[in-house]
């Protein structure tokens, strides 16, 4: 079967729904017309965020790193006919040398950002080979593919993303399923100004100059959105062809 390129009528899962960036893509997901399943693992949050789209939601709590949560999940799911899924729920983890980093931190990390993503294509994608098709995005992102100091686990895990979809898009490419990354850049909101602000107080500088000369190395001059990788989600599935594909979204942050 060829793949779907409309987003109406179709289900979307999306893991790491209850804010930021997971939040971000359900809505854009939900005012594209499908019909969207929220996973996450703090209900209040996945509840608020329904609540922002309406009706026609489904809430699930489920810790993605854990095997038998997965596939309750899968069991509670099983009427829904999951045909995108977004593996975005994510771990920043520690931030310190690697000889400083205890291992269960490390384990946290893989867990969640590594481990997940394998749970949850193990779960949701032989119902898609089933009917013919299906999309999967897993989101890795630019930090998997330059240095980052002090962020060895999260740069590790990502670049872990990326292998454990190109070899998947091999495997399930031919049954009809289209498997690919999206690596976004720093993304504008909160994090990255707890980030800006550890940055000054490390300096001795300010917040406000922590994140200019961090966009500087950006060909925009800035970050992207929340947004945009929304966006960017939507525009990748309406792109038939694209298949073992990892997107970078940077601003210009990276250019490879």
């Amino acid at each position: 079967m060829s793949r779907q390129s409309s987003i109406a009528g179709r289900t979307a899962l999306v893991t790491g729904a209850g804010n930021g960036l997971g939040r971000a893509i359900a809505l854009r997901f939900a005012a594209e017309g499908a019909r969207v399943v929220l996973v996450g693992r703090t209900r209040s949050k996945l509840d608020a965020v329904a609540a922002e789209i309406g009706d026609d939601t489904v809430v699930a709590t489920c810790d993605t790193s854990d095997a038998d949560q997965v596939d309750a999940l899968a069991d509670q799911l099983s009427e829904e006919q999951v045909s995108i899924l977004i593996n975005n729920a994510g771990v920043a983890g520690p931030v310190a040398p690697l000889v400083d980093i205890r291992p269960e931190e490390w384990d946290d990390v893989f867990g969640v950002n590594v481990r997940g993503v394998y749970l949850m294509c193990r779960a949701f994608i032989p119902p898609m080979v089933d009917r013919g098709h299906g999309d999967v995005i897993n989101l890795a992102s630019v930090s998997g593919k330059r240095p980052l100091a002090r962020r060895t686990p999260y740069t590790a895990s990502k670049m872990a993303v990326i292998g454990l979809s190109v070899t998947l898009a091999h495997e399930v490419g031919p049954l009809g399923i289209a498997v690919n990354t999206l690596s976004p850049g720093p993304v504008a909101g909160p994090r990255m100004e707890r980030n800006f602000a550890l940055e000054a107080d490390r300096t001795g500088t300010t917040a406000a100059a922590a994140e200019a000369e961090f966009v500087s190395r950006s060909a925009l001059g800035r970050m992207v959105t929340e947004d945009e990788v929304a966006a960017a989600t939507m525009a990748m599935l309406q792109m038939p062809g694209l298949c073992a594909a990892d997107i970078d979204l940077s601003a210009g942050m990276v250019a490879r």
